[in-house]
């Protein structure tokens, strides 16, 4: 029989508070995770939206005008596709204009993808800022100028308004068909802006991308004709230099957040150790008087402490993860995206995180219960026995 084991079972300590404190700091230790992730997949899911995770472009020349197109099909073309990490490869035409309805005006970038699956003519989806600000609704028509070598306009129908992700009043993106821009710039259909690189999953943290940028570029340098336009890789981390040091910086409070709440569950459990071994420390004299070691007695109260800590961890990641459910699919906590991106607060469950945060935090909060052990050292049986 395990004597630590069975004595830990007959030993009545509720620590309600303790458990209560353990729950409240991995509820918040999971949030933070929760939130950390959600973030990062919903501005990772923007900007891919937006332009792709490595953008070819002409080189040193403003894709975004009339005068510059780049081809199609480039000699490199397949061997770009078949680049493992490589989910697919987009032609895509932008263009900047100038929306107005009634008395108001509002630049916006479009940007032309072939296979929307759009059947009206010159339709396109604009994004919910764009709607508030000038108050377009599905169905409306929607008035450009286009500034270039000549004003050009244009009436589109409104046929989708999508939500607005990383997007501030300044760079508001409106989704138009390909061919549509095209003509607009009195291109044919080998001739576009860029070519957009859209990567796996596995392959969408910032070392990853850089990397895939450079073996992009690399790729389209050597493989290139003297036919092709000339073209520079582009990683969406030098793109949007900013929201990635956004996310770092959110990765750094996450980081704090664990540690201190860690800490916190650990200094509590230390005071409800302390608490358990005075109120038994006639049980400790006598154990040590039927010859018991003391790292065994510390043993004993390990195991009550360790069921008290797996108890609170249980409590308070079952609470997380109802909350993750609950804002997942209510959005109810609203955020202001011109501060944060985003309209509210993101959550995505990533559980090999929230298992390694766990991990850590209950093997940290063992540790510091060794701390209060070393106060059964100074127990004198002789004493305690006598005592009781």
């Amino acid at each position: 029989m395990n004597a630590p084991r069975f004595i830990a079972s007959k030993l009545r300590f509720k620590g309600k508070i303790a458990v209560l404190s353990v729950a409240i700091s991995f509820f918040i230790m999971i949030i933070a995770v929760a939130i950390s992730s959600g973030f990062r997949r919903e501005i990772r899911s923007g900007v891919s939206t937006i332009s792709g995770d490595i953008q070819l472009t002409p080189s040193m020349l403003n894709y975004v005008s009339e005068d510059d197109p780049v081809n199609a099909s480039p000699a490199y073309l397949s061997a770009l596709d078949s680049l493992p990490g490589v989910e697919f490869v987009t032609p895509v035409v932008y263009r900047a204009g100038i929306v107005k309805a009634g008395d108001l005006i509002q630049g916006v970038l479009f940007k032309g993808v072939p296979d929307r699956g759009d059947t009206v003519s010159l339709g396109v989806s604009i994004p919910s800022r764009l709607s508030e600000i000038l108050g377009l609704q599905v169905g409306d028509k929607m008035l450009t100028y286009f500034v270039g070598e000549r004003i050009k306009v244009r009436k589109f129908e409104i046929t989708d308004i999508y939500p607005s992700i990383i997007e501030s009043d300044e760079s508001l993106l409106v989704r138009a068909n390909l061919d549509d821009l095209q003509r607009l710039n009195g291109w044919d259909e080998s001739e576009i802006s860029a070519l957009e690189v859209t990567l796996e999953d596995a392959y969408k943290s910032p070392a990853r991308i850089e990397q895939m940028s450079g073996e992009v570029g690399t790729l389209a340098m050597l493989r290139s004709t003297d036919v092709d336009d000339p073209t520079v890789a582009t990683s969406v981390i030098r793109k949007y230099p900013a929201l990635f040091s956004w996310l770092d910086l959110i990765d750094f409070n996450v980081l704090l957040i664990l540690t201190l709440m860690t800490i916190v569950a650990g200094f509590n459990m230390i005071s409800s150790l302390l608490i358990l071994l005075f109120r038994h420390i006639s049980t400790i004299g006598t154990l040590k008087s039927m010859g018991m070691t003391d790292r065994d007695i510390s043993s004993v109260f390990l195991r009550v402490s360790s069921s008290l800590v797996l108890k609170g961890m249980l409590i308070g990641n079952a609470a997380a993860l109802l909350f993750c459910l609950i804002q997942g699919t209510t959005h109810w906590i609203k955020l202001d995206p011109a501060n944060y991106f985003v309209s509210f607060v993101p959550v995505s469950v990533n559980l090999p995180m929230i298992l390694l945060a766990d991990a850590l935090a209950y093997g940290v909060i063992m540790l510091l219960l060794l701390i209060p052990c070393l106060f059964i050292s100074k127990v004198d049986p002789a004493r305690t026995v006598r005592a009781q």
